[in-house]
Order: C-alpha cells, then sequence, then structure tokens
C-alpha cells in the first residue's frame, strides 16, 4: 500500500471539505447514476428496435397493397443502414460538445420516427415509403448507441469496465426480449383498436407499440437532461476533466493524448466486431425458414417456436453476461473472446447437414391442394384449406440434402446462444481498453457502424446462399469466416491489450 493509500485510510479528517468521504463518495454516486442512465438509453433502444418487429409485416400489408416481401427486406435493412449513417455524426458531436447534446438530439429523433411510423397508414399513397423511412429514421436516432458506449468507456476505470459492459449487454439483451412481449402484449387491442378523432390517429396493435416506444423515449430524454452529468476517469479511476472543457484547475491529460493508439488493434477489433454482427445476423435471420424447411413446420408453428427459443436465448446470454465478468477477471478478455468464437464455430459446425434423413418436400401438399371438389353446380374450386409444408421444391437442394435434426438445431441454437453474448461484450470492452481515456467517440461511432452494415450484409448473404446453394454451403462459409476470425485474433493477440498496458502505465 502506498502511502497516499495510508494517508486515506488513517488520517481522513485531516483532508479540505472538497476531498471530504462525502464529496468523494457524491462524484462516485454522481458518475454511476450517470452510467445507469446509459445502462437504461441502451434498454430502451433495444425494446424501440424489437417491439414492432413482429406486427412489421401485417402492418406493411395493412397499409399498402403493393408491398411484398422482398420490400419487407428494404425495411428491415432500414434500420441498420440509418444506425450505420448516425453512428460516426453522433460519435464525433460527443467529443466535441456535451454528450447530453447528441443523446437528447438522436431520442428525440427517435420518437419523432415512431409517432411517423404510427401516422404511415394517413397518406393517400405510397404508404410503404413512409414506413421505410420511419424506420430509416428509427435507425438514425439509434445511433446514439456509440454515444452510450464511449460514454460508460470513458466513465469507468479499467477494473470497472468488463462488468460495466457486460452490464450494458445485459440491459441491452433483456430489451431485446421484452421489446417483442410488449408487442404482443398490446395486440389485444386488435387490428382495428380505436380512433382518435381530434390527432386523426388509429390506435390499433400496429400503432400502439411504436406510440409506446415514443413515450419510453420521452422518460429517457428526461433521465438524459436532469440526471446525467459528464464524468471521464482514466484507467486507474481518478478522476478527469472532459478534454473539450479543460480549464485552469483541471487535469493535466496531455501526457497520455501524445500516445498514439494502436491502429492495427483498432481495425482488427472493428473487423471482428464485424464478423460477430455478421455472423449473429445470419443466425437470427436463417431460423424460422431453416426450421420450417427441415422440420415441415407451419408458419404459426414457427413464429410460436422460434419465439420461445430466441427467448430462451435471450435468458441465456443474460446469464452469460454475469459469467463473462467474473471469467475476464480470472483468465482476460482475449481468451474469452477467442472461447466464443471457438464455441460459435461449434454452433454452426454441429448444424451441417448429414446421414441418409431428407427433409419433406412441399410438392407433395402441392398436389394435394390442387385436388378439387366438385361443387353442386358443377364448377371446380381447388382445396387451399391445407397450408403447404416442408422444404420448397423450387429449393433444388432439398432433394439431395440431408435434413437437419431438431436435436442439431437445439444444440446449436444454445452454442451460439453461450458464443455470440460472450464475443459481443468483449469485442467492445477490449476495444475501449485500446483506445484509453482519449475520447472514443468517433472510434465507437465506426465500431458501431461497422455492426449496422454487419447487419445489413448479414440477411441478404444469407438469403441468396441459404436459397440457392442450401444450408450446406451457407454454414460451411459461415464457419470458414469463424475460423478466419480466430486466425486474425491470434495473429494479433499481442497488440490487442489496454492502452494503459502497452505505454507502461499499467502492468497486466
Amino acid at each position: 500500500m502506498s502511502g497516499l493509500d495510508e494517508a486515506d485510510d488513517t488520517t481522513p479528517l485531516l483532508r479540505d471539505d472538497s476531498s471530504s468521504d462525502d464529496s468523494q463518495n457524491e462524484g462516485y454516486r454522481s458518475r454511476w447514476r450517470s452510467i445507469r442512465v446509459m445502462y437504461f438509453t441502451m434498454f430502451l433502444s433495444s425494446v424501440g428496435f424489437t417491439i414492432v418487429i413482429t406486427s412489421l409485416w401485417p402492418y406493411l400489408q395493412k397499409i399498402d397493397d403493393d408491398a411484398n416481401a422482398s420490400f419487407l427486406g428494404w425495411v428491415v435493412a432500414a434500420y441498420s443502414l440509418g444506425q450505420m449513417i448516425a453512428s460516426p455524426i453522433f460519435g464525433l458531436w460527443s467529443n466535441r460538445r456535451p454528450r447530453r447534446e447528441p443523446l437528447a438530439c438522436s431520442i428525440f429523433i427517435n420518437v419523432s420516427a415512431n409517432i411517423y411510423y404510427a401516422y404511415a397508414y394517413l397518406p393517400k399513397s405510397q404508404n410503404k415509403y413512409h414506413m421505410l423511412m420511419s424506420r430509416a429514421f428509427v435507425g438514425f436516432g439509434a445511433g446514439n448507441v456509440a454515444v452510450v458506449r464511449s460514454y460508460v468507456a470513458g466513465a469507468t476505470s479499467l477494473k470497472e469496465r468488463t462488468g460495466a459492459m457486460a452490464n450494458m449487454s445485459a440491459c441491452q439483451a433483456l430489451g431485446f426480449i421484452l421489446g417483442p412481449a410488449l408487442g404482443a402484449c398490446l395486440s389485444f387491442i386488435g387490428e382495428h383498436g380505436v380512433t382518435v378523432n381530434v390527432i386523426d390517429l388509429q390506435l390499433n396493435m400496429y400503432t400502439a407499440p411504436a406510440l409506446l416506444a415514443a413515450a419510453f423515449g420521452v422518460i429517457n430524454i428526461l433521465l438524459v437532461v436532469l440526471v446525467l452529468r459528464e464524468h471521464r476517469v482514466d484507467d486507474h479511476g481518478r478522476c478527469i476533466q472532459p478534454i473539450n472543457y479543460i480549464s485552469e484547475d483541471s487535469v493535466d491529460v496531455s501526457e497520455e493524448m501524445e500516445e498514439p493508439i494502436d491502429q492495427a488493434a483498432v481495425v482488427t477489433s472493428n473487423i471482428l466486431f464485424f464478423i460477430v454482427m455478421f455472423i449473429f445476423a445470419v443466425f437470427e435471420t436463417i431460423a424460422t425458414p431453416l426450421s420450417m424447411d427441415m422440420f415441415a413446420w407451419t408458419r404459426k408453428e414457427a413464429v410460436l417456436y422460434n419465439g420461445i427459443i430466441i427467448c430462451g436465448i435471450g435468458f441465456e446470454s443474460i446469464l452469460v453476461f454475469l459469467v463473462v465478468k467474473v471469467a475476464s477477471q480470472r483468465v482476460g478478455d482475449r481468451p474469452v473472446l477467442l472461447a466464443g468464437l471457438a464455441i460459435i464455430f461449434c454452433g454452426f459446425f454441429i448444424l451441417l447437414p448429414w446421414g441418409n434423413h431428407y427433409p419433406k418436400i412441399q410438392w407433395a401438399d402441392l398436389k394435394n391442394n390442387t385436388l378439387v371438389n366438385q361443387r353442386l353446380d358443377g364448377a371446380m374450386t381447388a382445396n387451399s384449406s391445407v397450408e403447404p409444408t416442408g422444404c420448397p421444391y423450387e429449393q433444388t437442394w432439398c432433394q439431395y440434402t440431408p435434413a437437419i435434426h431438431l436435436a442439431q438445431y437445439i444444440t446449436s441454437d444454445i452454442l451460439i446462444g453461450v458464443g455470440y453474448p460472450a464475443c459481443n461484450v468483449m469485442s467492445y470492452t477490449l476495444y475501449s481498453k485500446i483506445l484509453g481515456s482519449k475520447p472514443q467517440g468517433v472510434y465507437m461511432g465506426w465500431l458501431t457502424a461497422s455492426g449496422s452494415g454487419a447487419r445489413t450484409l448479414g440477411p441478404v448473404f444469407v438469403s441468396q446462399v441459404y436459397t440457392i446453394l442450401g444450408p450446406r454451403w451457407a454454414f460451411s462459409l459461415i464457419c470458414g469466416m469463424v475460423v478466419g476470425a480466430i486466425i486474425l485474433l491470434s495473429s494479433v493477440y499481442h497488440r490487442l491489450i489496454a492502452f494503459s498496458v502497452r505505454v507502461g502505465r499499467i502492468v497486466d
């Protein structure tokens, strides 16, 4: 223990009011109050994304007869594209101004976009494009994730950061779980609901989730304005003034600012995060069509069973985040990231088809459904009461590719539910440590943009490869990507270290 630590322990009464325990504790409490506001912001960002997901397609069909499944893909992708564009912008803003400003502005955009979404039915034509724009603006507002991550990274010490990032990821996962649940609860309003003539609003099962997300956003703005305070600490946990507001009595951080960031480690971290997000986007996109093709589930069964599985993975992720905090303290961040990638590889490798059992082909159902019933007047009508199930005959690989067993599918879900959250939280925790105490807004903006780009490209990739070539090719390519990520991580393993460790201020 140093002499300074001994003085803190033995002579607390000798300090003046500005450095008293009460003053120090108040600063500590204010810092963690602000961090918890960031947790809540991340939670609401996830809720805002998922609360309308289950009703998105029927709402689109209701307001515009010309909308098809291909356009739905653009509507879904619009969110990620908006977030990808906004993340670097809000990140740069947060470096130059108080972070309360970009946060409040982005949440306001989010609130307005959700209200726009609720009124997308109102125009007389081209309603699908109004929905597309509203989802793009919702995603643009969600670009504040970069600001949230940079704030938490800058307001925590090296020792606190992994735990804080894990807590934030747990809040994000909880939002992904509760969002669809809230949307389902609001379905009791019904498709017609009630009409509020004063504001020309149809309050129904499609518009209510977006309006609830907007109400959450208003609460979030109030918390940001009233509770959030600017806090920055160095890797040791000592408070420093934000670089934008250096005054005569602020701590001098110029010495640290002179040290360059390891750009190779930064680029590698962005690539690894892109791969992790790309893989999970593939996983969540392929789940429903894969299960319908392989297990001959109906649409209703696929939605129900996969919904249960996704909720299970969400709760599993929360447990993983708690375990990651302990594991990273014992073995370090890099081994946890490496182990997570290995587990993801196992999850997709298990999905590779094998054996001599083949999926049910849909043409058998098509034959049955084209059987005609003789009416009393002699007219012939098709019997379409039975929904076709199984692998569509248009997918020629169904005829020669073995079926994936349900046990394979469930085991894969469990493994990916362990590997993905571990990789996710370790990716940006390690990234924030590599950046050190420098303002991280722009860098976190690029990280968030790379994740958004992955969530945009992943569904496009898997829909094309899976439809044309089948699961064997799709999952083999994913396994190859994971192996590439493991090789990349191993090759730069020694460079993915905290800034303070690299410059010799903290011993690893």
